[in-house]
């Protein structure tokens, strides 16, 4: 079972919505941009039958099901959506308490925590290029190796983005960590950003 809890009032109005969007086994998908950072929102979007990513968790409740992404779903530990009326109508309200707090520490695993500021800290900025970037394996005493993807493969920014942007936050948020290294093949620019 999930750690998000949606209530019942949230459940039958976001169920109403849903029936109107004309999209037969449509659900939602619960997810937080910047989980772990200052910057933390969590966000409800339309799910429309294969627009979950395989590493989602599914809630299925009565009328539909709450698809919970997989990279946010420690920060949605105790998390409640609500449906709460007032006398100007009605608004869907999400607390989630543990949004905001960062999910690795001094002792967390290298690897967590590279992944922990790829997808916190860096990824969120090579978004907004179609871009993103992953760790695939931490080498010779401390050196991430990373692959770019989407529009970051073949970019010929993607040298200056690893070693001015993606290395330096990386080395200042873990100092054990030596360096950086790129395994992607630059040479492929079919679908670059430039």
């Amino acid at each position: 079972m999930s750690a998000i809890i949606i209530t019942q009032a949230a459940e039958d109005y976001l169920a109403e919505l849903l029936s109107k969007q004309d999209a037969p086994g449509i659900g939602i998908r619960v997810f937080i941009t910047q989980p772990g950072t200052p910057y933390a929102e969590t966000c409800i979007a339309y799910c429309k039958p294969g627009e979950q990513k395989p590493e989602d968790t599914a809630v299925g409740l009565a009328s539909f099901t709450a698809w919970i992404d997989g990279v946010s779903e420690p920060f949605l530990e105790d998390a409640v959506v609500d449906y709460a009326t007032d006398r100007m109508g009605g608004q869907l309200t999400i607390k989630a308490p543990n949004a905001k707090v960062p999910m690795v520490n001094e002792d967390s695993p290298l690897n967590e925590r590279i992944n922990y500021y790829l997808q916190t800290e860096i990824n969120p900025g090579l978004a907004s290029h179609g871009g993103q970037v992953t760790l695939i394996d931490v080498v010779e005493e401390g050196i991430a190796v990373l692959q770019f993807g989407g529009g970051c493969q073949g970019c010929g920014q993607a040298d200056y983005t690893l070693k001015e942007g993606i290395e330096k936050t990386l080395l200042e948020r873990i100092p054990e960590l030596k360096g950086v290294r790129d395994v992607t093949d630059h040479s492929n620019r079919e679908n670059a950003y430039y």
